[in-house]
């Protein structure tokens, strides 16, 4: 099966993750299938924080990939919806 995972980079008390197309039996800084993105949790500016290619990530989850809970959250995030073939508006606030 294949799974949308994070690998760990960066330094100590800096990680860096990568999002990546992966085999479930694989360890998690081991083959990647594909490359889908960046996540740098550490940079100041929200809005740099994840870059993902969405296009990408749609065509897999298509396909049968399953996100990990954490990518799930991400790609909610981005406006992508972890369930195949939908894509996620986020709600507005209730006092709004």
């Amino acid at each position: 099966m294949v799974r949308l995972r994070l690998k760990r980079f960066g330094r100590r008390h800096t990680p860096r993750y990568r999002l990546n197309a992966m085999d479930s039996r694989s360890p998690r800084n081991g083959r990647v299938i594909e490359e889908l993105g960046w996540f740098d949790p550490t940079h100041t500016d929200a809005g740099k924080q994840i870059n993902f290619n969405a296009e990408r990530i749609q065509y897999w989850l298509s396909v049968g990939a399953q996100p990990s809970e954490t990518v799930a959250g991400l790609l909610k995030r981005i406006g992508v919806d972890p369930t195949p073939g939908r894509t996620y508006t986020p709600a507005e606030p209730a006092g709004a």
